[in-house]
């Protein structure tokens, strides 16, 4: 294929029911450099925590071990508490004007949060010229998704209150915060608070269900994830919805009535376990008559665009979620 940061391989489909679909060819040495690094490391790791995910794995170690992922020169961050969880207000240099993007971290529902996002969100609040409110919403095994969904809705609520309407307001996430992105912009909708300008997913997990992304050529190839640990993830989301009983589990994103949804930008990695995640979620937006874009990037590992800093692929994909967010302000 063609060198990095080529211009994309096909024409964008456009059609009713089809998304507008890009890919993106060629890989960099810095992404092979990154993708090898991955399965030698984390991929292990994560390996040995299938075996056993019932322990009490020290997740939230992960968050505080990222305070040398500094963001982007000149970002001011300001944390605060919301409701029931904490959450950090970015505003990277330049960043201003009627728009605000609501961004909800990856992890599996399990790890992450401000700080290791922090570079992340403010390099897209960069991008994008928009401030963002990153929010450490409660996660497994204590909490339920649901809970997760009910802080993604605090932080909606807040960025309102503060003199963001929600149709100026983008709801972001990667991976795990991919589905939230989704699933508070639907419960929005569904709760009467209106529809957000838009959603952006990077590399987003949209099926509970395993066994699409098992049967999928990718469950051996992608970088990060082992096979096993995918319906490990499963069970424990499981026996997380069953602690508070008041609420009916919180349904995938590809299984919603996605009428009326916000334009979304979704981004993959063409050999990711989440591709298949991405590629339906991207249809059945599309066949909801929702405005949609599908980025697909050769060979770039999950969430790609956390280490933009070294590699340029995820740099070219973070200006190009600035150009979708910038391009739903004039509307």
């Amino acid at each position: 294929m063609s060198s990095a940061l080529s211009a994309p391989l096909v024409a964008p489909v456009r059609a009713r029911s089809t998304p507008q679909i890009e890919e993106y060819g060629g890989v960099s040495i810095a992404s092979r450099a990154l993708s090898i690094s991955l399965r030698h490391t984390v991929r292990p790791l994560l390996d040995a925590w299938a075996l056993t995910p019932s322990l009490p794995w020290p997740t939230g170690l992960v968050d505080r071990a990222a305070f040398p992922l500094l963001p982007a020169p000149g970002t001011e961050y300001h944390r605060m508490t919301l409701d029931t969880c904490p959450a950090e207000f970015v505003r990277a240099p330049g960043a201003g004007g009627r728009t605000a993007i609501l961004y909800l971290h990856g992890g599996a529902f399990l790890c992450c949060g401000l700080t290791t996002h922090r570079q992340l969100v403010s390099r897209i609040s960069a991008a994008a010229g928009a401030p963002a409110l990153s929010v450490a919403y409660r996660m497994l095994p204590r909490h339920p998704i649901r809970h997760a969904v009910d802080d993604g809705l605090s932080g909606l609520r807040w960025l309102i209150a503060h003199g963001y309407p929600i149709d100026r307001i983008v709801i972001a996430g990667d991976s795990a915060g991919g589905f939230l992105a989704f699933s508070v912009a639907h419960e929005a909708l569904r709760l009467g608070l209106g529809r957000a300008a838009g959603t952006v997913a990077i590399s987003p997990l949209t099926d509970l269900d395993h066994r699409p992304k098992l049967d999928h050529p990718n469950a051996r190839k992608c970088a990060l994830f082992p096979r096993r640990a995918v319906p490990a993830l499963s069970t424990l989301i499981e026996r997380a919805e069953q602690i508070d009983d008041r609420y009916a589990p919180v349904p995938s994103p590809v299984d919603l009535d996605l009428t009326g949804m916000p334009p979304a930008l979704l981004q993959t990695g063409s050999e990711e376990m989440t591709f298949v995640d991405a590629e339906t979620m991207a249809y059945r937006l599309a066949s909801a008559g929702v405005p949609t874009q599908l980025q697909v990037w050769e060979k770039q590992a999950h969430v790609f665009q956390a280490a933009a800093s070294l590699v340029p692929e995820g740099s070219r994909a973070i200006v190009e979620i600035g150009m979708f967010v910038r391009s739903l302000d004039t509307v």
